[in-house]
């Protein structure tokens, strides 16, 4: 039987398909739109994740503006051509230290990072284990990195034993979030390390929305866990979220970091991050380190905005960190109502499937460690002013 013959298209169709593939998100609500913000933004912001109000901090920005005067506005090649810089070094040596971890190595984000992680200590050789709720960019790296992949129920401990028990690979890598991004839960941290130890694993911990807030001084969910400088667990963190700026990092014994950097492809491939970008990082963990505060400020922010919805009557969930979760009663519904804040001033993440693990449509707030009471009392005033029919329960 011959093959069938491809169609022949004149080039002004070959991308037609896109088009019944826009029409499929738009009658499924799933539309996803730039909105570019001004400079000087006036909407209160509770979809960021500056967690420390360090994005616009004098320090931090007039650090980053020195930084790109002095070396430049990029780094002008890969990290291991052209691309590391003694800020890059730095940085480094000062993550480090700062969480308890033998060393770090610095990626161009927090996406490139865990892509490099996942795949480099894993293989055709290991089996990974993880938790369904993970982020989109562990989920990547586990599709590339050739590995027998297990996803596990969201928050049970007794899967992952029962997954690393049967598994066919002499390796094994349990991967898991710190503070899940969507509802804003705490990993197991200790149950999931006890279950690494007793069938020889080793523990992957993206600490994006612990790092800064949780643990001493913010030194992270890992830290708190008392896991910091454990020699079978790595953390995964980004620059972008508490320290206010551009990156990622990978933090671990120093045997891991060598491996990182003459096996990880989105390491050794990518553009290293910009001297700007170190420096601000640099400078904003200079702040935590000097105000420690910081750390506490943000998960009580969280605590107040979560009680005082809760006492309203909505569905939300108690904060162990900056994030807390707001269900709504439909996709079409999460998102007037996320626009229905922002028309009164308030900016509020609007999160639908199939962005949700659980396919249940919310707003995801966040907090900051620079709110003001005031703050919080518009954001609970307008969200409930705008909420829709069947959002409280």
């Amino acid at each position: 039987m011959n093959a069938p013959v491809p169609p022949q298209l004149p080039p002004d169709q070959v991308f037609d398909w896109l088009d019944a593939e826009a029409e499929k998100r738009a009658g499924a609500g799933l539309t996803r739109k730039l909105r570019p913000r001004p400079a000087h933004d006036h909407e209160l912001d509770l979809a960021g994740h500056d967690y420390l109000g360090l994005a616009r901090d004098k320090r931090v920005a007039g650090a980053a503006a020195a930084a790109a005067l002095r070396w430049g506005a990029g780094a002008t090649g890969s990290r291991l051509v052209s691309g590391s810089t003694e800020l890059h070094t730095e940085l480094e040596h000062e993550l480090a230290r700062f969480c308890g971890a033998q060393a770090a190595l610095v990626f161009s984000s927090g996406y490139t990072a865990n892509l490099g992680a996942v795949t480099a200590l894993s293989g055709a050789d290991a089996a990974i284990v993880t938790d369904k709720h993970i982020h989109t960019s562990l989920i990547e790296g586990c599709r590339l990195s050739r590995a027998d992949v297990a996803a596990v129920a969201h928050g049970t401990p007794s899967a992952i034993k029962h997954a690393l028990a049967t598994r066919r690979k002499p390796r094994a890598l349990v991967v898991t979030d710190s503070v899940f991004s969507v509802d804003g839960d705490l990993a197991p941290l200790g149950e999931l390390a006890e279950a690494c130890r007793a069938h020889g694993a080793a523990l992957l911990i993206d600490d994006a929305h612990g790092f800064g807030v949780l643990g001493e001084g913010g030194r992270g969910a890992a830290h708190a866990a008392g896991l910091a400088g454990a020699p079978d667990v790595v953390t995964t963190i980004t620059l972008s979220n508490s320290l206010g700026t551009q990156g990622g990092a990978v933090l671990g014994p120093r045997r891991v970091i060598r491996h990182l950097v003459e096996s990880a492809r989105s390491f050794i491939f990518d553009a290293a991050l910009a001297p700007a970008n170190a420096a601000a990082a640099l400078a904003a963990l200079g702040v935590l380190k000097a105000e420690p505060d910081l750390a506490t400020k943000v998960v009580d922010a969280a605590g107040t905005i979560a009680g005082q919805l809760l006492s309203a009557g909505f569905r939300v969930s108690l904060p162990e960190a900056a994030v807390i979760s707001l269900k709504a009663p439909s996709a079409e519904a999460a998102a007037s109502w996320a626009a229905a804040c922002a028309e009164q001033g308030v900016r509020v993440g609007c999160f639908r499937p199939p962005s949700v693990p659980d396919g249940v449509s919310r707003l995801r707030l966040t907090a900051r460690a620079d709110l003001a009471e005031s703050d919080v009392d518009k954001a609970v005033k307008v969200i409930s002013a705008t909420a829709p029919r069947g959002a409280t329960s």
